[in-house]
């Protein structure tokens, strides 16, 4: 689900991440500003559902695509809780 669909598309970045937590989900994004928000959560002991970050002119749709999906295979949403991953693999 993109945060359009959800009708979360034009939330800042601290609310965002509450809505993923909100809705159990891991958040993939290709924003320095959340990936930003995501590590300050982290040093501050505030929890989140994860992220997943990749550069967006470093890393391809393709290569994202393929790492979400060896990802999403690999675990569970729990265990990315507090986790910053970088894209790619």
């Amino acid at each position: 689900m993109t945060a359009w669909d959800d009708g979360a598309g034009e939330l800042d970045d601290p609310a965002l991440l509450d809505r993923a937590g909100a809705l159990g989900r891991v958040l993939f994004t290709r924003d320095d500003d959340l990936l930003a928000e995501a590590t300050r959560r982290q040093q501050g002991g505030v929890n989140f559902h994860g992220v997943i970050y990749a550069h967006q002119l470093q890393v391809s749709i393709g290569v994202c695509i393929r790492d979400l999906e060896v990802i999403a295979k690999a675990g569970e949403a729990e265990d990315l809780m507090n986790e910053i991953i970088f894209l790619p693999l």
